[in-house]
């Protein structure tokens, strides 16, 4: 049985970015598909959206209900921090107008190689098509029983992901490990995913994009708001807004979209307003300067069931109620979210509870560690998940090297 200091399980980036920072322990890192860095490499449509720009302080607010928790990885290893390790290696960076972090190549390739080589560099040994099949624990630390062999290894960090895009192995396989040792697993829904509606009343626009704000409704009641690009799609919305909020949405819920800023009583107030001054135009040109697509307007002129050519004079109380309504909180009954072959990301994972958020280090199986999305841990769009992986990858390794070195 061959014996390590640290066996890493798993080839994400919160697998490689641990094991390059793990040096000079003797590392193994374990990886079940013939290639490493899969789902790495669709970050960002395959342009690797790295992290995100900005005071690292403000990133809290983009995992939910569990900022603080990550807070600490953060605050350990920041965004700054993430890019000059990847400029060091000869992947220079670059922020976009949405305060994206990507590399100049927009190539996912170049931040993977980067990782690989800082591996080598750190003398890590990296086995390909050997899946792990068990962690247990014994005197020396724990074994590990992959597909092929067995390992002896004081520590270990099950860096294995979520269940989104399961073809490149993601397919929960962390989840029973730490179940086997004890740990509660909060149930795995899909994040950052699309929304559909059976009823896609706006389905002929599909392609259009514009800023937009969303409430979310279940039972009658408001859940909450956010702002944000919205994508219409053939099956019903995308973009960040409704990625982003998605966490949140359960199928049957109503989402209201507002295509203007404007509020429900400021948009009949301009209505009525340019009604007054140019009766004769027709409904939807009354509209210009809301924000919206003329192709948009004039799908919301007919949903809300104004004849074509109608003219302000002609518009009715009762029609531009309706107008109105849809102007700014049209709405959506969700039939379902994107499953996880849609999904950006995992909600849910290993519970937090059981996690020392310092060091990412199991309550319950001294020695073993989580990095990355495999822990009940789901950022916002932007470069927040890849960024919680670097950040816990991170502090795993210091942790690891310091009781090494104790």
């Amino acid at each position: 049985m061959r014996e390590y200091d640290v066996i890493v399980v798993g080839t994400g980036p919160a697998g490689l970015f641990c094991a390059a920072h793990l040096a000079p322990a003797k590392v193994l890192v374990l990886e079940k598909m013939k290639l490493p860095g899969r789902k790495l490499l669709l970050a960002g449509s395959g342009q690797c959206n790295l992290t995100h720009a900005g005071d690292v302080k403000m990133f809290t607010g983009n995992y939910g209900d569990h900022g603080n928790f990550v807070k600490p990885s953060l605050m350990a290893c920041s965004n700054f921090a993430v890019t000059d390790f990847f400029s060091h290696r000869g992947v220079p960076v670059f922020t976009n107008e949405n305060d994206k972090v990507f590399p100049v190549s927009l190539c996912a390739d170049d931040v993977l190689d980067a990782l690989l080589s800082a591996c080598d560099e750190a003398g890590v040994e990296i086995y390909y098509s050997e899946g792990v099949k068990s962690v247990t624990p014994n005197s020396g630390g724990y074994s590990v029983q992959t597909s092929l062999a067995s390992y002896q290894t004081k520590y270990v960090v099950i860096a294995t992901g979520g269940m989104s895009y399961p073809g490149t192995g993601s397919t929960g396989d962390g989840y029973a490990f730490a179940e086997s040792l004890g740990h509660m697993v909060v149930s795995p829904e899909p994040s950052l995913t699309p929304v559909y509606a059976d009823d896609h009343q706006l389905r002929d626009l599909s392609g259009i994009s514009l800023p937009a704000k969303v409430s979310i409704w279940r039972d009658g009641k408001k859940m909450m708001t956010r702002e944000g690009d919205l994508l219409i799609t053939r099956f019903g919305y995308s973009g960040p807004v409704i990625l982003d909020a998605s966490r949140w949405m359960r199928a049957g819920d109503v989402l209201r979209i507002s295509f203007t800023p404007l509020s429900p009583g400021e948009t009949d107030a301009l209505l009525k307003e340019r009604t007054a001054a140019s009766g004769g135009k027709q409904v939807q040109n009354l509209l210009s300067g809301l924000s919206c697509p003329d192709r948009l307007t004039r799908a919301l002129v007919e949903v809300s069931g104004i004849p074509e050519g109608t003219t302000g004079g002609q518009l009715t109380a009762k029609m531009r109620a309706s107008l109105v309504e849809n102007l700014t909180a049209f709405p959506v009954t969700i039939s379902r979210l994107g499953d996880f072959n849609a999904a950006m990301c995992t909600a849910g994972g290993v519970s937090l509870a059981e996690i020392n958020k310092k060091t990412c280090e199991s309550k319950i199986a001294p020695g073993v560690f989580f990095a990355g999305e495999v822990m009940d841990i789901d950022g916002d769009t932007g470069g927040f998940n890849i960024q919680a992986a670097f950040s816990t990858g991170f502090v795993v390794a210091k942790t690891i090297l310091r009781y090494l070195c104790a």
